[in-house]
């Protein structure tokens, strides 16, 4: 597939580096770097590898209330999708970050000078290229920093869609360096080893569907998992008690967003693409079961497409609280489909570990 740059002409991507649209951020980074090195692997597989898959429902003091459907994100108890998916395919995965802006840049230059491809976390609100309401953060973005002319003062930067995008050195760094809340990017960058990459065994796949299985299923506080999908539902009902109607409205808007296709989920909070990853799972271990199993998450990701339309529409109101309740309805059959789910499929894979 040809590579494809918008904007200024100077500044030109690695070789190597090919362009094309991806559903997850974070996945998509990775298959982007995984390619470059000669790995070809599915961002599904990728997905389902990095035990990727939940849900989770926050409301942090002075923040909007969210919706998630990702697990494993790296933190003081997770080490993050990328390094699992990268331990599952024995490529060497390092996390870095920095409160330092300079040694962010001295590093980051140091790779791009070397021509690797460097995925980052950025704060989309900064980026020049998304249509983005005003004053719209999210600091838990991910892209690849695939191109770099020191001259021209520009990055090119590999995102979610088909186009490798120019910017302006300082308006990475604002994006790397952003403080908003809840999730600040921190400088955060990975780098990569695939001296022993391999491909993925049946056990590694087993392994990561049951630790899904699991935080579905008992996850350690009730804003996480089936749980918590149980608790947005009350929760969402007194958002009218807690915010006013601009952040009601602006609230809506990005719960639709998050779990729709625009959030970088792949549609259906991340179902659609965890079914495709129990199809691949089918052929790696040969349990035909896996995606019988999957077409019924691709169902229950079209009630969450449902969901997401209904919030969306809420956005638009003039009050939007009026279709709160018809947001959540379906989120009650949801809970009890993805319950029965995720216990068939725990035992499923038990019986054969």
């Amino acid at each position: 597939m040809a590579t494809t740059v918008s904007g200024h002409p100077a500044v030109r991507p690695f070789p190597e580096v090919r362009s094309y649209p991806t559903h997850h951020c974070v996945t998509g980074s990775l298959k982007h770097v995984y390619d470059f090195h000669g790995y070809r692997i599915s961002e599904d597989l990728l997905f389902g590898l990095g035990t990727g898959l939940g849900f989770a429902y926050f409301h942090i003091k002075d923040t909007d209330p969210f919706y998630g459907g990702r697990a494993n994100t790296a933190g003081p108890k997770q080490e993050g999708l990328e390094k699992t998916a990268g331990r599952r395919t024995g490529v060497a995965v390092a996390s870095h970050a920095t409160s330092s802006t300079r040694v962010a840049q001295a590093e980051l230059r140091l790779l791009l000078e070397a021509g690797e491809p460097t995925l980052v976390y950025v704060d989309m609100g900064f980026l020049p290229y998304f249509d983005l309401p005003a004053n719209y953060h999210f600091g838990g973005h991910v892209v690849v920093v695939a191109g770099y002319d020191p001259q021209a003062g520009q990055v090119l930067i590999a995102d979610r869609d088909q186009q490798l995008h120019p910017v302006d050195w300082d308006v990475l760094e604002q994006a790397r360096g952003s403080t908003y809340r809840p999730f600040p990017p921190r400088h955060t960058w990975y780098t990569f080893d695939f001296s022993n990459a391999r491909e993925p065994r049946p056990a590694d796949v087993r392994a990561a569907i049951i630790e899904v299985c699991d935080g579905m299923l008992k996850p350690p506080i009730t804003n996480l998992g089936v749980r918590g999908i149980r608790k947005a539902i009350r929760e969402t009902l007194r958002w009218p008690d807690a915010l006013d109607t601009d952040a009601l409205r602006r609230t809506c808007f990005n719960t639709a967003m998050f779990i729709d296709a625009r959030g970088g989920t792949g549609g259906g909070i991340f179902r659609y693409m965890y079914a495709r990853f129990l199809g691949e799972a089918a052929i790696i271990t040969g349990e035909a079961r896996l995606d019988e199993l999957g077409n019924e998450l691709n169902a229950i990701g079209d009630l969450w497409e449902d969901v997401a339309a209904t919030f969306s529409a809420a956005a638009e109101l003039e009050d939007p609280a009026d279709l709160l309740e018809p947001a959540t309805t379906p989120m009650h059959e949801i809970a009890d489909r993805e319950e029965f789910l995720w216990q068939s499929l725990k035992t499923l894979t038990t019986d054969h570990t």
